[in-house]
């Protein structure tokens, strides 16, 4: 009981003085440096402090304490979560993120970070997306229903460039290893020079609430760079949807 005790005494100690080493927190606590060490090592396990990347280390909170804060007021919503995992894939790939979320027939973006870079891409907020010509769209299809779907493709397939999946044979094979991969890609589908990754991001019950993209213009990436930003959205989406209260199916069998 007492290692639990310090433990969370030491998440306390470390959000109000934060970024802190343990030789600090040790002083600012009157307990021992192994055991405030031993307390800083479950916090990082567990998820909830992270490294700074300084020297000496130095210790902070990481999203997951605002998380459980806000879902504790029934405050938390789709943005309040993406937010700041937004903020952490754009520092990793420094290039522009977007949030978008399914409004009735449309997809609609309603957040943005922007790249460091001078050559970037600017959509406004509030621009509607393509369900079968952007990586956000197809995102979203691919991880709805079937009914879904198929009420998305008969409403007719939009051709915008000369890479647009315009075929509803060819769109259902695309959603097909959409799923399998776990994001989509736009390749200059909805316009010549753009081009996106995007993974869904899944309710508590399994249905897409929005997705998220990694946006970046055609001349600045190649396929294999597309898949290996793929898998950093990929992984955004999925932490982001498990701070939502989505358990993937491998995640219950463990249990």
């Amino acid at each position: 009981m007492q290692n639990v005790l310090n433990t969370l005494r030491t998440l306390e100690e470390l959000a109000t003085r934060q970024p802190i080493g343990v030789a600090e927190l040790a002083r600012a606590m009157d307990l021992p440096k192994s055991t405030v060490q031993r307390a800083l090592g479950t916090l990082h396990t567990a998820g909830w402090i992270k490294q700074t990347g300084s020297t000496p280390t130095r210790w902070t909170l990481t999203t997951k304490a605002l998380l459980i804060g806000r879902q504790a007021t029934g405050e938390l919503g789709v943005r309040d979560v993406a937010v700041p995992v937004m903020e952490e894939l754009r520092r990793a790939v420094d290039e522009t993120v977007h949030l978008a979320v399914p409004e009735g027939d449309r997809i609609v973006l309603v957040e943005r970070l922007e790249t460091s870079q001078p050559v970037r891409i600017v959509l406004p907020l509030g621009q509607p997306l393509s369900g079968h010509a952007s990586a956000n769209g197809k995102a979203i299809l691919a991880a709805g229903s079937p009914e879904a779907v198929e009420r998305y493709l008969a409403r007719g397939l939009t051709h915008f460039t000369g890479t647009t999946i315009d075929d509803p044979d060819a769109l259902r094979t695309e959603l097909d290893s959409v799923r399998a991969r776990g994001y989509a890609l736009n390749q200059g589908e909805w316009r010549d020079d753009v081009s996106a990754v995007a993974a869904a991001v899944l309710g508590p019950d399994g249905v897409p609430v929005a997705s998220m993209s990694i946006n970046l213009p055609s001349s600045r990436c190649d396929s294999e760079r597309l898949h290996a930003l793929g898998s950093h959205v990929r992984a955004a989406a999925q932490e982001i949807s498990a701070a939502l209260g989505y358990e993937a199916p491998h995640a219950s069998r463990v249990r």
